[in-house]
C-alpha cells in the first residue's frame, strides 16, 4: 500500500519498513504500533488521505491494538492464505467488533504454493459473518487485490468528522521521549484544531505547554500548518516532565478548552511480575529514568521501587506476558546500556486471612505467615488454541498436564479445530506456548483472556543457601510441582554457585521443611604438602587444626550468588 500509493519509493523499499526497531527485524514481529499517512488518488479523480496503524498480533501486546482501535474508524482484517484464521485474529476482530469498527476482511499471499483460499474464506466468513463477496484477495508481493482494498475502504469506512469549530479534544494514543525536544505525544484530533504557538493543557495532570511544532507522519515525523479534527499526527510542546504525558488523556486548549474528555481507554492489568535490578548498585538512578522513558513508548509496563536483601534496590515490574518482559528487558539494555538481573517471573496470588481480608501477593516475599491464611487464590485464564487436527491429541495432553479445565471443542473445517481451556496463569506464562509450539511444529495459536481467581493448594518454596534464604529465588507453586520444582532449582544453583573453602549446601523448603538439598564440597589446600616423613600425628594435628578452620569459616562465611544462577532460574525448565 506504502508503495502503491508512492509513500515510499522502490528504492527506500524493505521487509519489515514500519518495524523500525532491530528487536522488531531480528525475530520478525511487531512489538509497537505505527502510525503512518498515505495520499490515495481513485481512479475517479478524488483525492483521498488515509491514516493507517500498523498493529502487533502477539497477544502479550493486545493492548497496543485495542488503543490503536480506540482511535480508528474501520479495521483491515489480515489473514494469511496459508495459515488460516488464528487464535489473535479471533480476539483481534473481537477488539474490533466491540469498538463498533467497520472490519474489510482481507486474505494475503495468494500467490504462495500452500496457499488454502476456501478454508480461509470459509474460517473468515465463519468469524465474522460477513458474505463471501466482501472478502478481499491479494497478494502484498505482486501487489494483486491492492485496488480493491483502496476502494472498499473508502466505500465501506465512514470519513471521521469533521469538526474545526469545535474546542480540541485529541487523544494521546502513543508517545515517544526525544533527548531534544521532550516526551511527544501522537494523537488523533476528534474535534477543534491545533497549531504551532497554541497553549495546551492535559486533563489528567492539568498541566499547560506552548506548542512549538505539529505534523503528519509520513515514513517520517513530517511538519505542517496544523492538526484539524480528524487528523492524526504528533505535537511538540517542550514536555520535559515525563509523568504529564498519559496515553489515553486528553489534550485541550488552555484558552478555550473542553469540558469534557474523550473517553479514554481501560486501565491495563499486567499479568506477570518480575523484579529488575542494576548489576551495578549505582546505576539504580539509570535504571529510574529509563524505565521512565520506555513507560511513554509502552504504557502498559507497570513498575515500583523494591529492596531485596540479595540484590540491593530495584524495581518490581509488571508485564503483560513473558514475551513483554523478554522485550522490556531487552530494550532497557539495548537503548539505555544497563546490566541488569531479572528475577524469577511470577503472577498475582490472592490470600484470603482469617480475618477476612484479602491481600495481593505480587511478590513471594509479601506472603502472610502460613497460619494467617485461610485460602490461597491464582489467577485463571480462558484459553483459545486453533490447531490442526493431527496434533490435536498432543495439545489436550498439554493442556491437561498444566492442571487445564476442558470446555469445548469446535472444528472450523475439516482440518483445523478450536479448543477452549481454562488454565492456571502461573502454568502458562513459563513454557506453555513454546511447548504448544513445538508439539504441533509451529502450528498450534494461542490467545488467553483473563476470567478471575480460584482457590488452590498452593505453597511458597523458599531456596535456602548455607541456612540463609534468598528472598529473590523464592517462588509461589501447587503443592502437587513443589518438589520437582524445589529439587531442579537446587541441583541448578548447585552447577552455578562457584565452591567456596566450606561446604556449600542448597535447600529447598516449605515452611520449615527441607524438600530438596544439594551440597557441594569445599576447596581443600593441602595442608600436609609440607610434611616429608616423621610421625604421622604430625600431619594428623595440621588436619585436626584445618578441620576446625572450616568449621569457624562455615559459621561466618557468606556465599555470593552469581548474577548467572539468577539468570539460569529464568530459563530453567518448569
Amino acid at each position: 500500500m506504502l508503495e502503491y500509493t508512492g509513500t515510499i519509493s522502490k528504492r527506500e523499499m524493505k521487509d519489515q519498513v514500519l518495524d523500525n526497531m532491530d528487536l522488531e527485524r531480528e525475530r520478525g514481529i511487531t512489538i509497537k504500533s505505527h502510525p503512518i499517512q498515505m495520499s490515495y488518488k481513485a481512479p475517479d479523480g478524488g483525492n483521498y488521505i488515509l491514516n493507517l496503524i500498523d498493529t502487533p498480533g502477539h497477544v502479550d501486546f493486545s493492548y497496543e491494538v485495542s488503543r490503536s482501535l480506540a482511535a480508528c474508524e474501520g479495521a483491515l482484517l489480515l489473514v494469511d492464505a496459508s495459515q488460516g484464521v488464528e487464535a489473535q485474529t479471533v480476539s483481534n476482530a473481537y477488539l474490533a467488533i466491540d469498538n463498533d469498527l467497520i472490519i474489510i476482511p482481507v486474505i494475503n499471499k495468494i500467490d504462495l504454493p500452500g496457499a488454502m483460499i476456501p478454508e480461509a474464506k470459509h474460517q473468515i466468513m465463519d468469524l465474522i459473518g460477513c458474505d463471501e463477496s466482501d472478502i478481499i484477495l491479494t497478494s502484498a508481493k505482486s501487489g494483486a487485490g491492492l485496488e480493491k482494498i483502496f476502494e472498499a475502504i473508502i466505500k465501506h469506512i465512514p470519513p471521521p468528522k469533521y469538526e474545526p469549530d469545535k474546542p480540541l479534544r485529541a487523544l494521546i494514543f502513543d508517545s515517544v521521549f526525544d533527548s531534544f525536544r521532550g516526551a511527544i505525544p501522537y494523537i488523533r484530533v476528534f474535534e477543534g484544531e491545533v497549531r504551532a504557538e497554541d497553549w495546551i493543557r492535559f486533563f489528567a495532570k492539568n498541566s499547560s505547554h506552548e506548542v512549538s511544532e505539529v505534523g503528519i507522519f509520513k515514513m517520517q515525523r513530517q511538519k505542517s500548518e496544523q492538526l484539524s479534527s480528524g487528523d492524526v499526527g504528533y505535537l511538540v510542546a517542550g514536555v520535559k516532565d515525563i509523568s504529564n504525558i498519559r496515553v489515553g488523556d486528553t489534550i485541550t486548549l488552555k484558552n478555550n478548552p473542553a469540558s469534557q474528555p474523550w473517553p479514554g481507554y481501560r486501565v491495563i492489568k499486567p499479568m506477570v511480575f518480575s523484579g529488575m535490578y542494576p548489576v551495578a548498585a549505582e546505576d539504580f538512578e539509570d535504571l529510574r529514568s529509563s524505565l521512565e522513558k520506555m513507560k511513554l513508548n509502552d504504557s502498559s509496563l507497570l513498575y515500583e521501587a523494591e529492596t531485596s536483601t540479595a540484590l540491593g534496590f530495584g524495581f518490581r515490574c509488571g508485564y503483560l506476558g513473558l514475551l513483554h518482559m523478554e522485550i522490556v528487558q531487552e530494550r532497557l539494555e539495548r537503548e539505555f546500556n544497563l546490566n541488569l538481573i531479572t528475577t524469577l517471573p511470577n503472577v498475582e496470588y490472592q490470600a484470603l486471612l482469617k480475618s477476612a481480608e484479602v491481600v495481593e501477593i505480587d511478590n513471594p516475599t509479601k506472603m502472610p505467615e502460613i497460619g494467617e491464611i485461610a485460602e490461597l487464590r491464582e489467577p485463571f485464564v480462558r484459553a483459545e488454541i486453533i490447531v490442526p487436527t493431527t496434533y490435536l491429541g498432543n495439545v489436550l495432553k498439554l493442556c491437561q498436564e498444566k492442571r487445564g479445565v476442558y470446555k469445548t471443542t469446535r472444528y472450523l473445517d475439516a482440518n483445523k479445530v478450536q479448543i477452549q481451556y481454562e488454565l492456571p496463569l502461573a502454568e502458562i506464562i513459563f513454557d506453555f506456548y513454546d511447548k504448544l509450539k513445538s508439539i504441533s511444529r509451529g502450528y498450534a495459536s494461542f490467545d488467553y483472556d483473563p476470567i478471575g481467581y480460584r482457590a488452590g493448594d498452593l505453597v511458597k518454596v523458599d531456596i535456602l543457601i548455607s541456612g540463609e534464604p534468598v528472598d529473590a529465588l523464592s517462588f509461589i507453586v501447587h503443592r502437587d510441582k513443589a518438589y520437582s520444582h524445589g529439587r531442579n532449582l537446587c541441583a541448578k544453583l548447585k552447577e552455578l554457585i562457584p565452591r567456596q573453602m566450606f561446604e556449600l549446601v542448597v535447600q529447598a523448603a516449605i515452611g520449615a521443611k527441607i524438600i530438596a538439598r544439594e551440597s557441594k564440597g569445599p576447596l581443600r589446600k593441602n595442608v600436609t604438602a609440607k610434611c616429608y616423613g616423621g610421625d604421622i600425628t604430625r600431619k594428623r594435628k595440621l588436619l585436626e587444626k584445618q578441620k576446625e578452620g572450616k568449621k569457624r569459616m562455615k559459621q561466618i562465611g557468606r556465599v555470593e550468588v552469581p548474577q548467572e544462577a539468577f539468570l539460569a532460574v529464568l530459563r530453567m525448565e518448569h
